[in-house]
């Protein structure tokens, strides 16, 4: 039987910043729950419309700092294009690399309410880890 994840992410309590959990039964799948959970903090991930296909490779020294690249560069595209995100299709992923297919849309002010403003994807008690037949990590976002 292959193992499930009761659910793709959960936001957790972190003085003056947001964190939150996220799973996957595979490196794949936790990233891309990983990137749901930050879109989902700046708006209602459900109000997001899949109008564009984009590419996005990511590479890193480790995991972890794969997982805050990975983050980082979704939160620059947010940043810099307006670009809000709801699917992502992770289709290669190492401890040193990633490349993924996202789906979104231009922020549209009439239609996406910004809940909250993030600075930027930390470090600060940062993990990527597997646990028994799923994996887990955890980030913290500087609001």
């Amino acid at each position: 039987m292959a193992p499930t994840v009761k659910r793709k992410y959960e936001f957790i309590e972190h003085t003056g910043d947001l964190g939150f959990k996220a799973y996957g039964t595979s490196l794949q799948a936790l990233f891309a729950h990983a990137a749901e959970a930050l879109f989902e903090t700046v708006v209602p991930v459900e109000s997001i419309k899949e109008r564009e296909k984009r590419v996005v490779e990511v590479a890193a020294d480790a995991l972890d700092n794969l997982m805050v690249g990975w983050l980082s560069e979704l939160l620059y595209l947010f940043d810099t294009e307006g670009v809000l995100l709801r699917r992502f299709e992770v289709k290669a992923i190492a401890d040193d690399h990633l490349k993924a297919l996202v789906w979104g849309e231009l922020l549209d002010p009439a239609r996406h309410e910004i809940k909250t403003g993030i600075k930027a994807v930390t470090y600060h008690k940062l993990y990527v880890r597997q646990t028994n037949d799923a994996w887990e990590a955890q980030v913290i976002l500087d609001i």
